[in-house]
């Protein structure tokens, strides 16, 4: 509606032979599509692109899950360049829970050992946040009980405040 105030997050993208900015309506977006690019071979347009097809919690679902056919279904993600993004972003979340894990003292809280609850806050890493600001806004989850993609969706409202 014209003039509403919108908040656009930004990603200022400079390469030697280009320069743009890119805007996202939220912070998730714009988190997926900076992990994306931390990906060998996939650059802005294949970033945007995927952007436009999945989102942020379906992505950190594929991802966590291994779901190549998911990521296939793309325009433009053929079946190796899947397994890259799967490989290469599994590896960069497995290092940073162990940089979590050296941080941490023994004091560590567990929500609830439930299979749904780790799985959703491991996709909620990938999407950028860190695990001490997962624990508190799954701390306000009254039911945890859920698929892992209504934890993922009940966190990303939390977090998105």
């Amino acid at each position: 509606e014209l003039g509403t105030k919108v908040k656009v997050h930004t990603h200022y993208y400079v390469r030697e032979d280009n320069i743009s900015l890119y805007g996202f309506l939220t912070h998730e977006e714009l988190m997926m599509f900076e992990l994306l690019l931390s990906v060998s071979g996939i650059g802005a347009k294949s970033a945007i692109s995927m952007l436009s097809n999945i989102t942020p919690a379906g992505f950190a679902m594929a991802i966590i899950s291994n779901n190549v056919a998911l990521l296939k279904k793309i325009p433009g993600i053929g079946p190796k360049t899947a397994q890259r993004i799967i490989l290469e972003l599994q590896d960069k979340l497995k290092s940073e829970q162990e940089l979590t894990k050296q941080e941490e003292q023994t004091e560590i809280k567990i929500i609830n050992n439930n299979e749904n609850v780790e799985e959703a806050m491991q996709a909620l890493q990938i999407l950028g946040y860190n695990k001490k600001e997962i624990e508190k806004a799954f701390e306000k989850i009254a039911n945890t009980d859920v698929s892992v993609e209504e934890l993922i969706k009940k966190g990303l409202s939390i977090l998105a405040r």
